[in-house]
């Protein structure tokens, strides 16, 4: 966090027509400013040190990020491969889920899943399939 903040700082603090490249930035050609008055002005300049601000505040930020997010990763891949063959064996048990109702919690810990009786409605509030002309289904 005091990284983003010390890029943001510099950025404001940054003056508008710098003639020095960004460190770390390709170097650019020199803009061509014989036939366009317009071309090169201290907008442009401030938009382009802007850009570049913005790249440098983002790759800061990826730079900071990418350990959290490889952790993470790894994370979720053990917990895949741990969590499969329970996944897979509760999926063989239930079945279509669309027959259960939504689990509920009991005041002592215990966990609900009410299979639906054969003709109940889907929930409550859960709209049913919407056909169009024909039998055809919206998606």
């Amino acid at each position: 966090m005091r990284r983003l903040a010390l890029v943001l700082a510099l950025l404001l603090a940054a003056p508008v027509a710098a003639d020095e490249p960004l460190p770390g930035a390709p170097p650019e050609a020199a803009p061509d400013t014989r036939g366009d008055p317009g071309a090169g002005s201290d907008a442009e300049q401030g938009f382009s040190l802007i850009e570049e601000g913005a790249k440098l505040l983002f790759r800061g930020l990826i730079d900071e990020m990418e350990p959290a997010m490889k952790e993470m990763a790894e994370s979720f891949g053990t917990f895949a491969r741990e969590a499969e063959p329970m996944l897979r064996e509760l999926a063989r048990l239930m079945g279509n889920v669309g027959e259960y109702h939504a689990p509920e919690v009991l005041p002592n810990g215990d966990i609900l899943i009410r299979k639906r009786q054969p003709g109940e409605p889907p929930g409550p509030g859960a709209p049913g399939p919407q056909f169009g002309p024909g039998g055809e289904t919206e998606l």
